[in-house]
């Protein structure tokens, strides 16, 4: 599908940011699917009449299976400083995520070292530092409580592979849908239960607050947690 004026969660001339469905790509892989970026693109271009293509820069990811805000750069200059403000941690990240086991204590901070096996995809926390381990720290607070189902909010500190999927996972709450960390059963619709609910930061180039929020997939189940 592709992308409209309303899956743009904020535009300048810097700056554009989606709100990602379940199952896009960020940026080319070897499934050969369209990937955001192109999508994004694509979008500019008709937008602005812009025959040659539009510059675009992807400043972070998100999982194939995540939902929620992407944010890319539209000019070189904005590329670059964003790219700083990742490093050095000055972009605030809030995601929501829905487990089945209420968490243990209700909320926290979580420090591991993920080691990923890139063959298999999958990343593995230990409780020490290990060798070829990357530091992971994430905050996490239980927000809501639905039908048997947990919501969490998680603030995390590093952006590492995986992170929040198997940090999660060591409280023993995979994410709804996550069977490669946990949980029973994959979901058909190739999603988790995990989103990208908000991303703050102060504009690269206007030096001002920038606050940038994703409403919750509408697939029958994710927006019965909009109100929390």
């Amino acid at each position: 599908m592709p992308i409209t004026d309303k899956d743009i969660l904020f535009e300048d001339n810097h700056l554009i940011a989606v709100n990602k469905r379940a199952g896009d790509i960020v940026q080319i892989d070897d499934t050969g699917d369209e990937p955001l970026d192109e999508q994004v693109k694509k979008y500019i271009a008709a937008k602005y009449n812009k025959p040659n293509g539009a510059f675009l820069g992807v400043v972070h990811r998100l999982d194939r299976p995540v939902s929620g805000v992407i944010l890319f750069a539209k000019t070189s200059k904005a590329l670059e400083r964003i790219n700083l403000m990742f490093k050095s941690r000055e972009m605030k990240k809030t995601y929501w995520a829905v487990v089945r086991n209420r968490p243990q204590p209700t909320e926290g901070n979580l420090v591991h070292w993920l080691v990923k096996n890139s063959q298999k995809n999958v990343t593995k926390a230990h409780d020490k530092e290990v060798a070829g381990s990357q530091r992971a720290e994430l905050n996490y607070k239980l927000i809501g409580e639905l039908n048997g189902y947990y919501l969490i909010e998680v603030d995390p500190i590093t952006g590492r592979p995986h992170q929040i999927r198997v940090q999660l996972s060591t409280l023993d709450c995979p994410i709804v849908g996550d069977n490669k960390y946990g949980y029973p059963r994959g979901s058909l619709k190739k999603s988790i239960c995990l989103h990208a609910r908000k991303l703050q930061f102060i504009h690269p180039v206007k030096k001002e607050p920038v606050s940038i929020f994703a409403s919750l997939p509408q697939d029958g189940f994710w927006e019965r947690f909009e109100g929390f």
